[in-house]
């Protein structure tokens, strides 16, 4: 058997994941330091793909880069979450005005079956992170539908710091996921024949969730402004 060599590319792309895992888990909290030196050592790698690993995190948000002070989890900040909502909402309309027209049979189906993993995820509550990450994968429905690069790309830029929001929030009310019944009228309307009624509910849910996070953020000591 002939096993593929470890390259830096894919070394770095393991130490991304491993590292924007413990962070969209929780298991850093916000604002926590960080140095290479930790690191290095605590994920078995070298200072290499460890930089590039680190810049790339830099660039997506989940950490941050302060000339000298060090790097940081990103800290949580009100108007970050209103600009990350705001974007978040734009995108997501302007995917399935993009969509819209192309949603088949197939597709259908395949937006059936991720809110159907998605809810069958959360009642096990065994997997949050899974539970955040198949929420994510079924609100990519609408992007990888559109065909749009750009905007996929930009939806996939802004994922990481979804998913370390919604962390922050399922661990505030004890939960392992969204309500079971959090994406009913979203699939439903997803599936219908009402494009403005489809524009009109993204507003809607994505208000109600910057809503309960900003709650969160009000519950919670001052926010690290980053």
């Amino acid at each position: 058997m002939k096993l593929e060599r470890l390259t830096d590319s894919t070394r770095r792309e393991h130490i991304v994941r491993s590292l924007r895992e413990l962070i969209v888990s929780g298991a850093v909290p916000a604002g926590s330091r960080l140095t290479e030196t930790q690191l290095s050592a605590e994920l078995g790698v070298s200072r290499a793909p460890l930089r590039e690993a680190i810049r790339e995190l830099v660039s997506s948000g989940l950490l941050v880069s302060q000339p000298y002070k060090g790097l940081f989890v990103r800290g949580v900040s009100r108007r970050d979450l209103e600009e990350l909502y705001s974007l978040r909402t734009t995108l997501e309309q302007m995917a399935f005005r993009e969509c819209w027209s192309r949603r088949d049979d197939e597709a259908l189906s395949d937006l059936d079956a991720r809110h159907e993993k998605l809810v069958e995820t959360t009642e096990r509550g065994e997997d949050p992170v899974g539970a955040i990450e198949l929420e994510m994968k079924l609100h990519s429905w609408c992007y990888e539908l559109s065909g749009h690069r750009l905007l996929t790309d930009a939806w996939e830029r802004i994922m990481p710091s979804l998913q370390f929001y919604f962390t922050l929030h399922q661990r505030a009310h004890s939960r392992p996921g969204p309500r079971l019944d959090a994406h009913e009228t979203y699939v439903a309307l997803a599936k219908g024949s009402d494009l403005a009624a489809m524009l009109a509910h993204l507003e809607e849910h994505m208000q109600q969730g910057l809503a309960r996070t900003m709650q969160l953020l009000r519950s919670d000591a001052e926010p690290t402004e980053t």
